[in-house]
């Protein structure tokens, strides 16, 4: 049975992943849905020191504490910088990687250099103490401000994650307007190291396409 840790987006928790977990549950896997440091029930945790290295962290503690191997590790949005980074910090508990309409970085990008002048104007909408970013209005009434330097922070790789057996990225096409992420699509679709899938469903793909996505991570989770 395969390992699967979900990482959410920006101002999200572990619970936007209760209708996905709960399918690859029924197929006997375990699930790890994460809430990150600073966020959902674990958002009175938010001194100016939680960044990008604190969530990887998030995830490398998880992996170490329930001695989990071969771990496939799924991240939305924001959630492609957490588990890229995880991927690098414990090679030999990370077999796989699958994006979720993500950002897919390279060493020195943080989330902020990736996304469209759209989305840094989001950012800078920070709550009083100017440690997060206000959850946009339409999101779950569940949603936190997110810890600001997470997405400032250039991520920082030590190697090029070559021992990953698999590297999927999952792309929506559903968003109203155009998407941020279909660049990334495009160029990882014709890179024969990657496997790609286009989703008709807005970005939250957890909660438009939770079938289509247990389908795929299973897939992922099948021997080669």
């Amino acid at each position: 049975m395969a390992n699967f840790v979900l990482i959410p987006g920006m101002c999200h928790g572990g619970w936007c992943f209760e209708e996905l977990s709960g399918r690859l549950r029924a197929q006997g896997h375990t699930v790890h849905p994460l809430t990150l440091t600073g966020l959902g029930e674990r958002s009175h945790l938010l001194p100016g020191a939680v960044n990008l290295d604190t969530h990887i962290q998030d995830v490398t503690a998880v992996l170490e504490t329930e001695n989990i191997r071969d771990a496939v590790l799924a991240g939305h949005s924001y959630g492609g910088m957490v588990i890229t980074g995880a991927a690098d910090r414990a090679p030999d508990r990370v077999a796989s990687l699958v994006y979720l309409d993500a950002v897919v970085p390279q060493h020195g990008d943080s989330c902020w250099t990736l996304v469209t002048e759209q989305e840094r104007k989001w950012y800078t909408d920070v709550v009083d103490t100017g440690y997060a970013v206000r959850p946009l209005p339409f999101f779950d009434p569940r949603a936190t401000p997110h810890p600001l330097a997470s997405l400032l922070q250039p991520l920082r790789l030590t190697g090029d994650l070559s021992h990953l057996r698999r590297r999927v990225y999952v792309y929506a096409t559903g968003w109203d307007g155009p998407s941020p992420f279909t660049s990334v699509y495009q160029r990882l679709r014709e890179n024969p190291a990657w496997s790609t899938h286009a989703l008709d469903g807005g970005h939250n793909l957890m909660r438009d396409a939770p079938q289509d996505l247990a389908r795929i991570l299973l897939e992922v989770a099948e021997p080669r």
